[in-house]
C-alpha cells in the first residue's frame, strides 16, 4: 500500500515540535471512522515505504472524498455522558493585542484533536488589556469573535474566562488607559510595606472609588462585562456555557502576597501583606477609628515577615505570636473582610449582568497550601484567607449567595511530593474547602497546576473527580507545546480514556485499507497522511 505524506505551511505553537531525533517526528493521529480514535506516536524514516511528498492546502483530501470534521458528524463523540465534563484551556495569548489569532492553524488542528478525543470543550481567556486596550469604553472583540466562531464550528463547547489582570509571562498588561491613570494615581495598585506596586491588577481599595474618569473599578468591570454579553449573545448557552469572572492576581480571589517571589522557585517565605496603597490604608484607618483604636490603623503589622523570611521564627506568625493578640485579630479580620467584600461586589455584579442568560457563572480560588500544617497558616493569611477564623466559610457563602461555581486548582497535587520544610498539604486544604462547599451547596470545578503531569498526578486528578466528589467540570491547563509533547499527550489521552471510557487505542487497522480515513497532525510541521 502506498501512503501519501502531504505537507502544508508551517503550523506551530511557541516552541512546539522541538525534537532532537532527526529520524522521527511526533504526530497526533486521528481516525474519522465511526468509532473515532486518537493516539500519539512517532513516524520514523523507513526506506522500504513508498512516500510521495506534495505541498497542499490545509484541507484534508482523499482519493474518494474529503475527510472533514464538523459538529454534526461528531455529535456522538462529544456528547457528554453522566459524569465529569472535560475542558482544555487554550493558549493564554490566543488572541494578540492587534486582534489577530496567534498560531491559528495549530489551534484549529488542536481543536479537531480534542473533538476526536471526546473532550467536551475548551476554555478561553479573554483579556481586559486586549479587548479594551486603548480607551475606556472602546471595545474590540473581533479576534475573540473569530476564535469563538472557530470553536463553534469545531463542535466544541466553550468556557470563557474574563481576565481583569495582566500576565507578565505572556506580556499581557492591563489596558493602556488604566496604566496611564496609574502613572498619576499609583494608589490604584496594590503596594507592599516597602511601597513596591503590583501593577497586574487593581487594588480592592478602588472598588468603589471614582478614579477612572469618574467611574469606579466596579463600574468599568461592569462596562466590560455588559459589552462582552452583547457582542457574544449569539453564542450564549449554545457554544458558551460557562463564564469565569477574574477577581484578582492571575484571576484568583486573593491578594498578590507573593509578588516578589519567583513562581518557578520554591521558597520558604509566606509572602507579605498588600495593604499599603493609600486607599487601603484610608480604609484601615477608618475601620480602626470605628473600632475605638485609632493607632491600630496607622500601618500594617510591624513584625510581619518579609517575602522570603521564614514565617514562623521570630515574626508575627510564630507560635504565640502577634497574630493571636487583640491587634492581630483586628488586623487579620479587616484584611480578610476586604477580600470577602471584593468577592461579593464582583460576583454580584456579574450575576446581575448574566441573570438573563443560560450560562453558568464561576470564580476561582487559589490553593495556597504552603505552611498549611502550622497553626497560623501564614501563606493563606497573607493572601487574605484568615483561616484561623474559618474565613473560607465566609467566601463560600458569597459564592452560594450569587449562585456561582467555585473553581479550585491543584487537583493534581500530592502531599508526598511537597518539600517537608514548607509544612504543606495541598490535599488537606483542598478537602477542607470542598467540605465547606458541600455544606453550603456550592458546586466545585477542578483544575490542575502542572501542565506536563506525571502518571501519579493524572491518577490524583482522577481520584478527585470520580465517586461522590460532585465535580461536573474539570479544565486541564493548558494547550501548547507541553500539552502536545510526546511526554504529556499520551498520558492525557489515557486520562481522558479512563474518565470518559472511550476506546482510544490506535491499532494497525486505523492505517490499513479497510475504508477508514486517517488524519495525521504533526505539531510544528502540519504534515498529513492519507491512504492511497
Amino acid at each position: 500500500m502506498e501512503m501519501s505524506l502531504i505537507g502544508a505551511s508551517p503550523v506551530k505553537f511557541s516552541q512546539l515540535g522541538n525534537n532532537n531525533n532527526n529520524n522521527s517526528i511526533p504526530m497526533i493521529i486521528c481516525s474519522s471512522s465511526t468509532k473515532s480514535r486518537i493516539g500519539f506516536c512517532q513516524i520514523t524514516k523507513c526506506p522500504n515505504v513508498s512516500l510521495r511528498v506534495a505541498t497542499r492546502s490545509i484541507s484534508i483530501s482523499h482519493s474518494q472524498h474529503a475527510a472533514s470534521i464538523n459538529a454534526s458528524e461528531d455529535n456522538a463523540i462529544s456528547k457528554p455522558k453522566d459524569g465529569v465534563k472535560l475542558y482544555v484551556g487554550l493558549p493564554m495569548n490566543s488572541v494578540s493585542d492587534c486582534h489577530s489569532i496567534n498560531h491559528s492553524r495549530a489551534i484549529s488542528a488542536g481543536l479537531r484533536a480534542l473533538k476526536l478525543l471526546g473532550v467536551e470543550g475548551v476554555e478561553l481567556p479573554i483579556w481586559w488589556g486586549v479587548a479594551e486596550k486603548e480607551a475606556m469604553g472602546k471595545y474590540q472583540w473581533s479576534g475573540y469573535l473569530t476564535l469563538v466562531d472557530m470553536i463553534q464550528k469545531a463542535g466544541l463547547k466553550l468556557h470563557v474566562t474574563l481576565c481583569f489582570h495582566g500576565c507578565k509571562q505572556e506580556n499581557i498588561h492591563l489596558p493602556k488607559w488604566v496604566s496611564e491613570i496609574g502613572e498619576s494615581e499609583p494608589d490604584i495598585f496594590f503596594a507592599d510595606r516597602s511601597g513596591k506596586r503590583y501593577k497586574d491588577c487593581l487594588s480592592f481599595g478602588v472598588d468603589d472609588l471614582p478614579v477612572f474618569h469618574g467611574k469606579t473599578a466596579m463600574n468599568v468591570y461592569q462596562g466590560f462585562v455588559e459589552s462582552f454579553k452583547t457582542s457574544f449573545s449569539p453564542f450564549m448557552g449554545f457554544t458558551i456555557t460557562g463564564i469565569t469572572i477574574g477577581m484578582g492576581p492571575d484571576g484568583e480571589l486573593r491578594y498578590p502576597s507573593q509578588q516578589d517571589q519567583n513562581k518557578n522557585k520554591i521558597g520558604l517565605g509566606a509572602g507579605e501583606f498588600q495593604c499599603y496603597d493609600q486607599n487601603m490604608m484610608n480604609n484601615l484607618k477608618k475601620h480602626s477609628e470605628n473600632h475605638g483604636n485609632p493607632n491600630w490603623g496607622l500601618s500594617g503589622p510591624h513584625d510581619a515577615p518579609s517575602y522570603n523570611q521564614h514565617p514562623i521564627i521570630n515574626t508575627f506568625f510564630k507560635e504565640e505570636g502577634s497574630w493571636q493578640t487583640p491587634y492581630g485579630d483586628f488586623f487579620l479580620s479587616w484584611y480578610s473582610t476586604q477580600l470577602v467584600s471584593h468577592a461579593d461586589k464582583i460576583l454580584s455584579m456579574a450575576a446581575s449582568s448574566f441573570s438573563d442568560t443560560p450560562v453558568i457563572l464561576s470564580g476561582k480560588l487559589p490553593l495556597i497550601y504552603s505552611w498549611y500544617r502550622t497553626r497560623s497558616h501564614p501563606a493563606e493569611v497573607a493572601a487574605g484567607f484568615c483561616n484561623t477564623v474559618n474565613r473560607y466559610e465566609e467566601i463560600i457563602k458569597v459564592f452560594h449567595k450569587n449562585s456561582c461555581r467555585m473553581i479550585l486548582p491543584g487537583m493534581d497535587l500530592l502531599d508526598e511530593q511537597e518539600p517537608n520544610e514548607l509544612c504543606s498539604s495541598p490535599e488537606m486544604l483542598l478537602e477542607e474547602i470542598r467540605d465547606g462547599c458541600r455544606r453550603n451547596g456550592v458546586e466545585v470545578c477542578g483544575q490542575n497546576l502542572e501542565i506536563a503531569g506525571s502518571s501519579e498526578s493524572f491518577e490524583q486528578i482522577r481520584k478527585n473527580l470520580v465517586g461522590g466528589n460532585g465535580i461536573e467540570v474539570f479544565v486541564y491547563q493548558r494547550m501548547g507545546a507541553q500539552f502536545f509533547s510526546p511526554e504529556n499527550f499520551p498520558s492525557f489521552s489515557a486520562f481522558v480514556r479512563r474518565i470518559k471510557e472511550l476506546e482510544l487505542e490506535l491499532d494497525s487497522d486505523d492505517l490499513g485499507g479497510n475504508g477508514r480515513d486517517s488524519v495525521v497532525f504533526v505539531p510544528g510541521k502540519n504534515l498529513k497522511m492519507q491512504a492511497a
